[in-house]
């Protein structure tokens, strides 16, 4: 470690030497010196400088409390100085086991952890002792380096030392096996000397619940001898991350006492399932117990937002943030970005987008996504081509956002020169989700036979959403030839898949192949058991998520907003509006094919949203499946004869109506 390098020392001053060598700093000063770089530096490179020339000058260099402490200044990420940092390690004359630990811990935190543990190997070299300080920092490098024989031999030291008994080392080596998947090796350090604080047991119950082994880690929580808010949390965050949110909220609804990161736990766990409404419900609760909102519960709660189109939520949140001053880094912007965008207010998302200072390449991905979605696909692909030229690393994901942008927009050449450039210009190997966007462009475009001959021809597996890809263009254009084979083969891959067999059933529906309809439908609910997801659609009305169900009649207005659905199809019959009774897909009279899309949920939505909002207020309305061609096709009149523009996200893509028109142009 200890080599020679280049610093910006004082040439007429060596480390370690003063310019009045006569006479050793006082511990007084020493105390001066250790609260100037403590309090003063942690947030000024500048000042930090300006202390570094003073040790320098005054002789405190020698001091090693000092000097590990100026490198430990130097290392703060925030700084992005770590460099600098060993370069004034280097400098310094026999370090101490302190300084050592300094130089470890700012390696890990600067996500160094290879470094971190070569360092610890000079670390011996050199004869410096570690001590119980050491090894929860090597230990935690060894997770984060994946250095699973590392991690054993470090473990060896520390029984060689005799400091296995020590309860911080327990833990962090407890982790670290269960990292690895190495639960028996773990649980053997829990059981081992020494005495398993709080910490231990809840590394323990992590681990088990981190590779699914729930009995076990509910046995050790029921045996602890004491919990803290940590070990229920531990176990909320637990369950919630093995799909168990009932237990989790179970054990949320039971504790005592809560903090931030309980909060955080159960909101997260309800995200990660689908459950974003309920996210929601406890973010208000919270609220309520006027908890502190940070920026990762923040971010968490935007992400539900943007899923259920909550947009009146999402700007209070936005609201909060700017009254609090709360710096919007990369991660809450890019939620802020997400949230907007799906919410149906690209201008505002653009916005936050140009106002956030430091971009990564993921702000640009939602961006650009948002972009595709709303059917903006030239803003997109311009987006794509300055952030290429700004010299970032474009991604994976990158692409898949533009792809999707010219599939929504039937660019075919477009996207057939930016996947093969993919490789040849970007340097990205294409994946399965990459030919799955261009399958979907061919498809849409009416390319059917090439669509599946880029399936036949591709260099990984195609996937079921591959296939699922073709079978919708199938149904778009008619093919009942191909759209059966492809139907068919998609049965087999994704047998419990409801989606695949409402579309197989679709496509022979509107070819009137009422036979082939029969025998799809007593597959999938007779023989297979197999339930349709139903639709369903959300409307945000002054911070309140509203969702309609097909034949549901829980709202309190339900009365009411059937009515008013009376006097809107009314309307339409007299505006020209027909039922579309052709998507319809099984075989009954027209008259009840007709009743069949009357209560589709978007209309119902519609309904609800036009009795309870002043003339001219925008509706906004979220859908879990494809808007249909009819409701399509009536929310366009409606648009018109309300005089109201209409935001509508169905699964796919947004749908702006206004003045009759759709800005996806009947191309969706």
């Amino acid at each position: 470690m200890n080599t020679t390098t280049t610093t910006s020392f004082p040439p007429h001053l060596k480390p370690g030497e003063s310019s009045t060598q006569s006479t050793l700093p006082s511990k007084e000063s020493q105390k001066t010196i250790l609260d100037i770089l403590n309090t003063k530096c942690s947030n000024s490179l500048q000042r930090l400088r300006q202390a570094h020339a003073i040790i320098l000058k005054t002789g405190h260099f020698q001091d090693h409390y000092v000097s590990g402490t100026l490198v430990k200044c130097y290392a703060n990420h925030h700084f992005n100085n770590f460099g600098f940092a060993i370069k004034v390690f280097d400098y310094i004359p026999r370090p101490n086991v302190f300084v050592w630990n300094i130089l470890l811990k700012g390696c890990l935190e600067n996500n160094e952890p290879c470094k971190t543990l070569s360092s610890y190997y000079e670390m011996l070299v050199m004869n410096s002792r570690p001590n119980k300080f050491t090894y929860p920092t090597l230990f935690k490098a060894c997770m984060a380096a994946d250095g699973v024989k590392e991690g054993k031999q470090i473990h060896t030291h520390v029984v060689k030392l005799g400091l296995n008994c020590d309860a911080h080392i327990k833990s962090a080596g407890i982790s670290m096996y269960s990292s690895f998947g190495f639960l028996r090796e773990a649980r053997q350090m829990f059981d081992g000397e020494g005495e398993s604080d709080i910490i231990c047991w809840n590394a323990m119950i992590d681990g088990y619940l981190r590779h699914g082994d729930v009995e076990a880690a509910k046995e050790l929580f029921e045996t602890m001898p004491d919990k803290n808010v940590g070990s229920w949390n531990v176990m909320i965050s637990g369950f919630a991350r093995c799909g168990m949110i009932e237990f989790a909220r179970e054990l949320f609804n039971d504790m005592t006492e809560r903090d931030e990161i309980s909060w955080s736990a159960i909101i997260d766990g309800y995200i990660k399932e689908g459950f974003f409404k309920e996210a929601l419900e406890i973010f208000h609760e919270m609220q309520r117990e006027n908890i502190r909102l940070r920026k990762y519960i923040l971010s968490s709660v935007l992400t539900a937002c943007a899923n259920v189109g909550a947009l009146d939520q999402g700007r209070w949140i936005h609201l909060y943030i700017e009254r609090n001053s709360i710096t919007v880094n990369a991660v809450l912007g890019t939620a802020l970005v997400d949230m907007y965008a799906k919410c149906g207010r690209l201008d505002m998302a653009w916005e936050v987008f140009e106002n956030v200072k430091v971009k990564e390449v993921f702000t640009w991905n939602a961006m650009i996504g948002g972009l595709a979605k709303h059917g903006r696909a030239e803003d997109a692909i311009e987006l794509f081509t300055k952030m290429h030229r700004e010299n970032l690393k474009l991604c994976g994901i990158t692409f898949v956002a533009v792809l999707n942008a010219c599939a929504h927009a039937g660019m075919v050449d477009r996207g057939l020169v930016l996947l093969n450039s993919m490789e040849e210009v970007y340097d990205i190997e294409p994946e399965v989700e990459h030919y799955g966007c261009v399958v979907d462009l061919l498809g849409r475009a009416g390319h059917l036979a090439e669509a599946e001959k880029l399936i036949n021809s591709m260099p990984v597996k195609p996937n079921a959403a591959i296939w699922g890809a073709l079978l919708g263009a199938c149904r778009i254009h008619g093919n009942v030839e191909m759209g059966e084979r492809v139907g068919w083969t998609l049965l087999d891959m994704e047998p419990q898949n409801s989606g695949r067999y409402a579309l197989l059933s679709s496509i022979y529906a509107k070819a009137g192949k009422w036979d082939d309809v029969t025998k799809v439908r007593k597959l999938m609910k007779e023989e297979r058991g197999i339930k349709t997801v139903p639709g369903s659609s959300m409307v945000d009305l002054d911070g309140k998520v509203h969702e309609f169900k097909m034949g549901d009649g829980s709202h309190p207005q339900t009365r009411e907003i059937y009515l008013m659905l009376e006097r809107i199809l009314e309307r339409l019959h007299i505006e020209g509006y027909s039922p579309n009774t052709s998507i319809v897909s099984f075989d009954t009279e027209e008259e009840e094919k007709e009743t069949a899309l009357r209560y589709h949920s978007e209309k119902v939505a519609i309904a609800f949203g036009l009795l309870n909002t002043k003339p001219g207020t925008t509706l906004r309305i979220v859908k879990n499946l494809r808007v249909c061609e009819d409701c399509h096709s009536a929310f366009k009149l409606i648009s018109q004869i309300y005089n109201r523009d209409i935001v509508m996200r169905d699964r796919v893509r947004y749908h702006h109506f206004r003045y009759g028109k759709c800005s996806c142009k009947d191309f969706w």
